[in-house]
């Protein structure tokens, strides 16, 4: 077929060595608010062979112990000792509390900094997700699960995906052009054996039940470069934040740039773009657009939102300042209304499990910002 364009999104596994930075870090934000709910947190991680360090601002009315954090989060990510990290690494705590300065700000209920959120949302799955981005994080969860259960025994912790998708001149999905899958493996297992695995329990039922032929991909890349043995915070330095568009969209809709892991709701970087995912996806399932993007802007100790942007790429069935003045009057924007609606200090949820598969978009948690809550408002607003 002529004409094709192509897209492509990646995942990375809760063993890559920035995945594991994001992990600690939320989980030191998790252990902060179940005993303190109102707690200030901005914590940030390194973690190289043999060592991590955990810094940042927190002020919190609780107790929490690093070390223990630390070490039980790389045992549960699997790493053992021979693979050049794991619990009995050193931990560095190098952690102090919030400046007053800031603290004004969010005090009175403004943003605890300024910035730009994006999210989004579209009809390419039922989740209203990105299929490329969909299709990779599912290879990465199914390769996890069957590296934890030792299902491959050969298998390693750290691992990535990525999912190459043709489109055609109408903006359809018309199949996969591409999957590369690159996974830390023992020294003893062959390639060939890490080929037919990768290709045939993980790759294959994954785009399968999709009802994507895996016969019809093009290119399949699984460990390219022949050898993976070296993997981790042994052979790559991870930190907190490096992995913003794996966390989020994949690539298919904007990033404002800015992290969440390890920041407390009041962080909107965080918060806000939980919000933009919320409004957006409520908007898609509203039918009031097949694919849409919203911007949220904030200037740090002001409460309201300084902006907000709608983008429908031409799929909108009403204006699209039409939609953003609907979205002024219907959802509150506000920081500590974003805080409420989205229950973020509730501790219904864990941070730590949306650092290791993403926190947009998942099917298996009960994540507020994934409701569609507001699509009746919406369609009464619009007398639809």
């Amino acid at each position: 077929m002529k004409n094709l364009t192509y897209f492509t999104s990646e995942c990375v596994s809760p063993g890559h060595p920035d995945k594991i930075a994001d992990q600690i870090s939320d989980a030191v934000l998790d252990a902060c608010i179940k005993d303190d709910p109102t707690s200030r947190v901005a914590c940030e991680v390194f973690c190289t062979t043999g060592q991590v360090i955990v810094g940042g601002e927190i002020t919190t009315r609780t107790y929490i112990d690093i070390q223990e954090i630390v070490r039980n989060k790389i045992d549960e990510i699997g790493y053992k000792q021979g693979m050049g990290f794991d619990s009995d690494c050193g931990v560095l705590n190098a952690i102090h509390s919030q400046s007053p300065d800031i603290a004004m700000g969010v005090d009175i209920g403004g943003a605890g900094d300024q910035g730009i959120m994006f999210g989004g949302a579209v009809k390419e799955t039922p989740e209203l997700m990105p299929l490329a981005l969909v299709l990779a994080r599912e290879i990465i969860i199914k390769l996890t699960r069957m590296t934890r259960s030792k299902d491959l025994e050969w298998a390693r912790p750290d691992a990535k995906s990525q999912v190459t998708l043709a489109y055609d001149e109408a903006g359809n999905v018309v199949g996969v052009d591409t999957v590369v899958v690159s996974v830390q493996h023992n020294p003893d297992v062959t390639q060939a054996q890490i080929h037919h695995d990768v290709k045939e329990l993980i790759i294959k039922p994954v785009l399968e039940k999709y009802n994507l032929n895996p016969e019809e991909v093009k290119n399949y890349h699984i460990n390219p470069t022949g050898r993976f043995v070296i993997g981790g915070p042994h052979g790559d330095t991870g930190l907190t934040g490096r992995k913003i568009i794996v966390d989020t969209y994949g690539g298919f809709f904007r990033h404002g740039g800015g992290a969440f892991s390890g920041k407390d709701p009041s962080k909107v970087d965080r918060s806000a773009a939980y919000a933009a995912r919320w409004v957006a996806k409520n908007i898609v399932a509203a039918d009031l657009a097949d694919k849409c993007e919203l911007q949220l802007s904030y200037a740090i100790g002001v409460v309201d939102p300084t902006s907000i942007k709608i983008d429908t790429f031409g799929t909108g069935k009403v204006s699209e300042l039409e939609l953003a003045e609907a979205v002024s009057k219907i959802f509150d924007l506000t920081p500590r209304g974003i805080e409420k609606a989205l229950e973020l200090r509730s501790g219904n949820f864990n941070y730590q499990d949306l650092a290791a598969f993403g926190h947009i978009g998942r099917t298996d948690l009960d994540l507020p910002w994934e409701r569609n809550n507001k699509v009746e408002e919406l369609k009464k607003y619009f007398n639809r």
